[in-house]
């Protein structure tokens, strides 16, 4: 959600109209799930993507229209007839429903996308809301408002407040869009949900390589190591945050962590993983692993049990960490350890 929020808001920024598509539903094997976006600019280039093949095609076939026409559009794509699986060498089948709609850019919308966006970084209650109700296969307007748990407005302000306040407590502890009947009209309520933030404890060749990764599914990644040599931006160049800290004694404490905060140990040695170990079982971490072998696990819970920490407290650690897939290289160890991350951080969906 966020890197493509940020897209959105780079857009408008340049004062650059696009087209918006966003998937609103679909049924059987398709490739992508509702609330997935892409954004499709004059020159035909895309941002994102709603799965490939023959939805992509058409819904860039049909932005140059809707960029003359202004306004919005619902475009129903059916991928069950064999000659189009077979022609455009797609495996899935189903039906899926895309709201495609030209973006202009103004004050009003930037403020209300990069609120939004705040919203999702901070993990504050939000809920985007568009009104889809006069829309169709031929045409239509959409209104869009997003409105905070601190009520504020952005948008579209002539919704009705009963309407946007319902929308969010309906919303609230969703991951996904959602697309919700009510008497006031047909909307498409987005929640401002975070994707989770990954804790990186270690900024060694395995760390460089799960920060690469956790970029690329959509978590935010902070760094943080007692080495400058090793915890720079040059080497982590797409996390939010690196850390050089003189100690990993009470490293945790600068940070507020709750069920999306992923704690990663890849220190440089026992005793720093143990350091940190012994903080992060006591936050309010949503996932905690541990890198190295089941005997180095043994001899730091033992330490651990012996200073007082509860058994039941270390069982929730995931040590040694990652899926085990027969990994050795960095690379390889990176893949077992986020392949993790998105388990978790799907079993929480």
């Amino acid at each position: 959600m966020e890197k493509i929020e940020k897209e959105i808001c780079t857009l408008i920024e340049r004062n650059e109209s696009f087209v918006m598509a966003t998937i609103l539903s679909q049924t059987g094997s398709t490739p992508r799930l509702p609330g997935t976006r892409m954004l499709i600019r004059k020159t035909g280039d895309i941002i994102g993507t709603i799965g490939g093949g023959l939805v992509e095609a058409q819904a860039m076939a049909a932005a140059p229209g809707l960029f003359k026409k202004g306004g919005a559009l619902i475009a129903s794509f059916d991928l069950n007839t064999e000659g189009i699986k077979e022609g455009m060498d797609m495996i899935c089948g189903g039906e899926m429903e895309v709201l495609m709609e030209v973006v202009t850019p103004s004050e009003p919308t930037l403020a209300m996308f990069s609120t939004f966006l705040t919203s999702v970084a901070q993990g504050a209650k939000a809920v985007l809301v568009a009104n889809i109700s006069g829309v169709d296969n031929q045409g239509g307007t959409v209104r869009r408002c997003l409105y905070t748990a601190g009520g504020s407005l952005h948008g579209d302000t002539t919704m009705p407040l009963s309407t946007l306040k319902s929308l969010l407590e309906q919303t609230g502890n969703e991951r996904s869009p959602s697309i919700i009947r009510m008497e006031t009209g047909l909307f498409l309520a987005e929640p401002a949900f975070s994707s989770g933030t990954v804790y990186l404890f270690g900024a060694g060749h395995v760390s460089r390589q799960v920060a690469r990764l956790t970029h690329m599914v959509g978590f935010r990644t902070i760094v943080m190591d007692d080495r400058a040599e090793f915890a720079n931006t040059e080497r982590f160049e797409t996390a939010e945050a690196v850390i050089v800290t003189e100690t990993f004694d009470d490293c945790l404490a600068s940070f507020s962590m709750d069920e999306e905060s992923y704690i990663v140990i890849l220190t440089r040695g026992h005793s720093h993983d143990q350091t940190v170990l012994e903080q992060a079982i006591r936050t309010e971490a949503g996932y905690i692993g541990m890198i190295g072998s089941r005997k180095k696990r043994t001899a730091i819970y033992e330490s651990m049990i012996e200073k007082g920490y509860s058994q039941e407290a270390l069982e929730t650690v995931h040590s040694p960490i990652g899926i085990a897939i027969g990994g050795e290289t960095p690379e390889e160890i990176a893949v077992s350890i986020v392949a993790e991350l998105i388990k978790e951080r799907s079993s929480k969906a």
